[in-house]
């Protein structure tokens, strides 16, 4: 008779139940509707399509070593192992969040057996004055979500899991990255190495020619120490080279899981650096906003800090916990599970915070301060993510034009030290002139080869400002706390 009113009027407040605190809403930012300055198709090339940054940027190179090790970055890199077990703690929490929704159910028995001092039952006899006791029973307990306290927490654990999944699929831009500007470095600096032995040995060559003409009386002392001079400072170069190769090799072994020396053999055989795209197509500004996973992380963390607001302002309302126990107690086991052994309970309890409420406000300010800084956060993201694509495209396209001019002198300079050989054998000209044209040869050929590595990893930096080349999705067992 009593429980009736009492659920009637318990399923109204249900019905009339809101969540209190702010709705999230998208923020909205002023953006460029293009890129300036950004790479334009080949316009000696009609027919080339720029590439689109939607595919696995790291393919677009054809190399397919490049490939298998991205390959087993993605699976074996210990940093992102990391990032994914965060990505199932979140996932963990929210799951247990989830829980709070649902009545809190346990289960509990005891049997207990105790005597009575004589003081305690006076002239009572011994035997009498033990009693024992048996009880079982079960319990539940319900959280009434009439002010959305517990809503919010699971909106803002649902906001916490999708930042998480998005910093993992983050920190898989920025690892693929460095895999492949690892990479592409160490080809690079095996193409100087290249450059370098080939002009020490040029170099040696010129020296024992001023060697055999001031044993002839030709040239002097000082001519072969010129010359010695010079091609001992071109060999200095590739004891360095050969360093900075092992020092690449050991960073590409980490970043796939491995020890430093796991691949040495693997990579000290020598390829060309790949090419690269001449253009690459960003599309809008909003398009990137939208594919970056760090705009996006920043703003599930906002729209988990403005449910957080909703969480803490929830206080400042009744909390009201329904709970139930049904159950039976006697003082014979036999009799424990008798009709007249039953016991139960229904009871509407009531939490408020409101003679507290200078906590409660000082919680919500601080939850308000929480929401602040996360949206300064979002808009900071934001604005980091369209400089970082806006100076990816201008290295990227001005790139192109500085390797066009590298290579004209990488091969002018070797044409002009041939000649200056040739003249310098023939007696036209004098040493300084030849030590001066291979010189110039070794820095031309030398900044052609850091200009096409430049090339390529500026490729890498813009695909990675793109956000362009990974999978935008987790495994199925990753995502059930998502949705």
């Amino acid at each position: 008779m009593v429980m009736r009113p009492l659920i009637t009027v318990l399923a109204a407040a249900l019905l009339a139940a809101c969540a209190v605190g702010p709705e999230h809403v998208r923020p909205s930012m002023a953006v460029p509707q293009t890129f300036e300055g950004g790479a334009a198709p080949d316009a000696t090339n009609a027919t080339a399509a720029p590439v689109v940054a939607d595919t696995a940027f790291w393919q677009a190179f054809g190399d397919p070593q490049l490939n298998a090790l991205v390959d087993d970055t993605l699976v074996a890199n210990h940093d992102l192992r990391i990032a994914l077990a965060r990505y199932d703690r979140a996932n963990a929490l929210l799951r247990g969040t989830r829980f709070d929704q649902l009545p809190a159910i346990d289960a509990s028995g005891a049997a207990a057996s105790n005597r009575a001092s004589a003081d305690q039952a006076p002239g009572v006899p011994r035997d009498a004055r033990d009693t024992d006791s048996f009880d079982v029973g079960i319990g539940a307990s319900w959280e009434l979500d009439l002010f959305g306290r517990v809503r919010r927490s699971v909106e803002a654990g649902r906001a916490d899991v999708a930042a998480s999944a998005d910093d993992l699929r983050a920190l898989q831009v920025a690892i693929v990255g460095e895999v492949a500007t690892a990479y592409l470095d160490l080809r690079g600096l095996q193409e100087r190495l290249r450059v370098a032995t080939e002009n020490a040995g040029n170099q040696q060559h010129t020296l024992a020619l001023v060697d055999a003409r001031r044993n002839a009386g030709q040239d002097s002392d000082f001519d072969s120490a010129r010359a010695s001079a010079q091609a001992a400072s071109t060999a200095a170069r590739i004891p360095m080279l050969e360093a900075e190769i092992a020092v690449a090799t050991h960073r590409i072994a980490v970043l796939t899981g491995r020890t430093p020396d796991a691949l040495r053999a693997q990579l000290t055989v020598a390829r060309a650096l790949p090419a690269v795209p001449r253009a690459i197509d960003p599309g809008t500004p909003a398009d990137v906003l939208r594919l970056r996973p760090d705009v996006s992380a920043a703003e599930h963390r906002l729209h988990s800090a403005t449910a957080r607001v909703g969480v803490a302002t929830a206080d400042l309302f009744p909390r009201l916990t329904l709970g139930g126990l049904i159950g039976s107690q006697a003082g014979d086991i036999d009799a424990l599970l008798g009709r007249d052994s039953e016991t139960r309970l229904v009871a509407l309890g009531i939490d408020w915070s409101f003679l507290d409420i200078g906590r409660v406000r000082a919680r919500i300010a601080a939850a308000d301060a929480d929401a602040s800084m996360e949206l300064a956060r979002y808009q900071q993201t934001v604005l980091r993510a369209l400089e970082d694509t806006g100076n990816a495209l201008v290295r990227f396209d001005r790139a192109h034009d500085a390797d066009v001019e590298l290579e004209r002198a990488a091969r002018d300079s070797a044409r002009a030290a041939q000649l200056a050989r040739m003249r310098f054998e023939a007696g036209a000209t004098g040493l300084l002139d030849v030590l001066d044209a291979e010189r110039t040869q070794l820095q031309a050929e030398d900044a052609f080869a850091s200009g096409r590595t430049r090339t390529t990893t500026d490729a890498v930096a813009l695909y990675r400002a793109l956000a362009g080349g990974w999978p935008q999705t987790l495994p199925a067992r990753e995502t059930a706390g998502v949705r």
